[in-house]
Order: C-alpha cells, then sequence, then structure tokens
C-alpha cells in the first residue's frame, strides 16, 4: 500500500491535502539542505579551497566567534550531523580551529576559530551576503516574504521539538 492510499484511509479527506503538502514541505527542507552544501562546495571549488568540505565550512561560519563545546554545536542548532566530533577533529587537524579541555569539566573541550578558520567563516559570510542579495534584487523573495518563512520554519522546530520532549 502506497502512503497516498495509507493516507487516504486514515485520514478524512480535508487531512489529504494537508498531508501531501507537509510531505512535499519535508522533501523541500532536506533537498534545500543537500542544495546549501552543493552551493558551497562549488564556492570552494571555484576558489580552489579543497582540504575542507562543504560540512566543515558550514560548521566554521556557524561557529564564528563562539567558543562552544562539541555538545553545544547540537543544541545551538548549529550542528545537526552525527559526525561532529570526526570533524571537530579534522578542523583541528588542520588548523583551522583551536581546542582546550574545559577547566571545570575535563571531559569536555571547547573549540573556537583560528585566523585560518575565520578566514573561512567570512568566505561562506560573504557567499551568503552574495545570495541574500540576488534574492532581493531579483525578486525572488521580499523582506515579509523571507520573514514569513522564517517564522514557519520555526514554528515547525518547536512542533518538533515538543514532540520529541513528550517521547521522553
Amino acid at each position: 500500500m502506497t502512503i497516498q492510499e495509507r493516507i487516504g484511509r486514515e485520514n478524512p479527506s480535508s487531512q489529504i491535502g494537508f498531508m501531501a503538502s507537509y510531505l512535499e514541505s519535508l522533501s523541500l527542507v532536506e533537498r534545500l539542505h543537500r542544495l546549501l552544501l552543493d552551493v558551497i562546495k562549488d564556492e570552494f571549488e571555484r576558489l580552489n579551497i579543497l582540504e575542507i568540505n562543504s560540512v566543515q565550512a558550514l560548521l566554521l561560519f556557524n561557529i564564528g566567534d563562539n567558543e562552544v563545546t562539541a555538545g553545544e554545536l547540537k543544541s545551538r542548532g548549529y550542528y545537526q550531523g552525527s559526525n561532529v566530533s570526526y570533524n571537530l577533529k579534522k578542523l583541528v587537524e588542520m588548523g583551522y580551529m583551536h581546542h582546550q579541555r574545559c577547566e571545570v569539566d575535563r571531559r569536555s573541550v571547547r573549540v573556537r576559530l583560528t585566523a585560518q578558520g575565520r578566514a573561512i567563516h567570512e568566505i561562506v559570510h560573504r557567499l551568503f551576503e552574495t545570495h541574500a542579495g540576488g534574492l532581493q534584487d531579483k525578486n525572488v523573495l521580499s523582506l515579509e516574504e523571507i520573514a514569513d518563512i522564517s517564522t514557519a520554519l520555526k514554528r515547525v522546530e518547536r512542533y518538533w521539538t515538543d514532540q520529541i520532549r513528550y517521547i521522553y
């Protein structure tokens, strides 16, 4: 039985359209994230910066001027991958990040960007700045439309977070 058939059996017809739109939105969010990583990858290839991948570049962008632990990266929403420790280790080894054991909890390591890491942060920042300008200049999105998208996605985020808390 296809998901559409199951939806039709389990839900009244008024919810079928909502469910189909919800599934389409989920697919779009996933595709957009992968596309974002491809856009970053292409920019770094254009600049001939090949030693770090797009996930690592986005991680450096999101850390910015902060000093954080691996756990904070996930809780603050900076990083969603399961291999955060691997990427942090590689970034430290390549000189993009400093790491230091936390004085309070010796098991915890705090990381911050080096000058080399800040340079990568700046490249990604400029890329996003260019995209934001292009979206506005070409009338792809207005300020109000991007605000509406952000508001809607934050509501979904809050709902999903509540669902996780409810389970535990």
